[in-house]
């Protein structure tokens, strides 16, 4: 009973973040919404004895990716009458509900059969899942972390003012 309501709480936690980060206006907002929601995934993956995964969860999502998404928004100082208007933005996120409900679905039905194919595994801790990630699957890891700091690194371009530089003249056409 007791997990049952942790999980509860946890499931609580995850979807009033997700929908904060969703509908929230001011993106600092959205970026604690994202941090409630890791936090709580961190904890579901410490309900399932997962240690290594919920303190990976914690330390990667949390420590790095919000961190970081929290200082490009701070560093960019979006204000709300630059961000687009999104009048349909409610019909989308419906749209998109429906799109990925049939794959969610399958999704749940492979993860049932799943626990089948894993009981001829032998234990996996973290040393076996350091192992792997270091070596045949070094090259994707590299790569994710080449693309997450290019996309913050042109979210910041993009976001940043023009300044004009003394001693020049504009143009005038």
């Amino acid at each position: 009973m007791l997990e049952v309501s942790i999980f509860a709480i946890l499931a609580l936690f995850m979807l009033g973040g997700s929908i904060a980060m969703i509908t929230s206006k001011q993106t600092v907002f959205s970026a604690f919404g994202f941090l409630v929601t890791m936090i709580g995934l961190g904890g579901m993956f410490a309900l399932l004895n997962s240690q290594f995964l919920a303190i990976a969860q914690i330390m990667v999502s949390v420590g790095a990716v919000v961190i970081l998404s929290m200082l490009t928004i701070l560093t960019v100082n979006a204000k709300e009458e630059n961000l687009p208007k999104e009048p349909h933005k409610y019909k989308w996120i419906m749209f998109s509900i429906l799109l990925v409900t049939p794959f969610t679905i399958l999704l749940y039905k492979t993860l049932i059969i799943l626990p089948d194919h894993f009981s001829t595994i032998g234990t996996i801790n973290a040393k076996v899942v350091g192992k792997l990630l270091f070596s045949e699957w070094v090259l994707p890891f590299e790569i994710l972390s080449i693309l997450l700091l290019s996309a913050m690194v042109g979210a910041i371009v993009i976001a940043r003012k023009k300044r004009k530089r003394p001693g020049k003249k504009e143009r005038r056409a």
